[in-house]
């Protein structure tokens, strides 16, 4: 969801890359929230953070606790940021409350985005 918005709200004046410690493939749920906000990301894959390793990024942002005290070590600048969200795809109830967990998440990782490009792209 942070890949979708980051591109959406940077509007081509950033590479955004994608990647986790552990891959899991795309959560349907969230493909649906995520395109009735407008953003597709029905398109994006799950990549290790391995795979990029060779590139010299700006920005490092991680979004689940877990991540951040695994994510590796990338040699270079990149500043690093972190705010945790919870995971809705460990959500437990009725089908609704499912669906309401993954709109919350996904409307503070919109908001964490909108104000991550305008302090650091702007």
């Amino acid at each position: 969801m942070a890949e979708g918005y980051l591109r959406a709200f940077a509007k081509g004046k950033a590479l955004i890359y994608s990647a986790g410690i552990e891959t899991h493939g795309l959560n349907p749920i969230a493909v649906a929230v995520m395109a009735a906000d407008g953003i597709d990301i029905a398109n994006h894959t799950a990549n290790h953070i391995e795979e990029y390793q060779d590139i010299d990024f700006d920005f490092i942002i991680t979004v689940c606790d877990h991540a951040q005290a695994n994510c590796p070590f990338f040699p270079g600048h990149a500043k690093r940021f972190h705010q945790g969200f919870s995971d809705p795809a460990k959500a437990k109830g009725s089908d609704a409350m499912v669906l309401a967990s993954f709109v919350k998440t996904r409307d503070e990782i919109k908001a964490y985005c909108q104000t991550f490009i305008k302090e650091n792209l702007d």
